[in-house]
């Protein structure tokens, strides 16, 4: 909980100093391209112990970064750069994702994790997007999944809302139901 409120401040401060600089997108785009190779650097047990190891000095490190992250703002390869001095490069996901949900705040954009038993066809996802679009004011962006174990019916997360229109909640719920009539 306490790393994803670290997080949620980061984000927040990069938010920030993107939205002050008017490079939203760029932050966007360099948090999403040091999120990528952070999660495959902090896989190699080797290259984060190297990252973290104060004995190590910054221009070795300055040098690796320059090589790992290329065209990246400098200002976001400053965040990197001193998330591996408090030891935190892990958070590098965290603080993106967060950043993005800020982001699409700022633009009244909601994003919806759609769950259904089967595909959707584009169609579908398409009318399904401007019903929530409707039903929320906002611009919504669908990201589906798919779970056979709902045998029917839709999941939609927007937000903190969940809509819960599957077979299987139904049928948990009779479930539930006809345990406590025959009790």
């Amino acid at each position: 909980m306490a790393k994803k409120f670290n997080a949620r401040r980061w984000a927040q401060a990069a938010f920030e100093i993107a939205l002050e600089r008017n490079e939203l997108d760029r932050w966007l785009s360099d948090l999403s391209t040091v999120s990528c190779l952070s999660t495959d650097v902090s896989t190699d047990i080797r290259i984060v112990a190297l990252l973290e190891n104060p004995k190590i000095s910054s221009e070795i490190k300055d040098k690796l970064f320059a090589e790992q992250f290329g065209d990246v703002s400098p200002l976001v390869l400053n965040l990197v750069q001193l998330l591996v001095t408090r030891r935190s490069l892990r958070m590098v996901s965290a603080i993106a994702d967060e950043y993005e949900r800020l982001l699409f705040q700022h633009r009244g954009i909601e994003r919806a994790v759609v769950t259904t038993a089967v595909s959707l066809t584009e169609e579908e996802k398409q009318e399904l997007a401007q019903r929530l679009n409707t039903m929320t004011g906002k611009k919504v962006i669908l990201q589906s999944e798919v779970n056979p174990r709902l045998i029917g019916g839709i999941v939609i997360k927007i937000g903190w809302k969940l809509l819960d229109g599957s077979m299987h909640s139904k049928l948990q719920a009779l479930r539930k139901q006809m345990a406590g009539q025959t009790a």
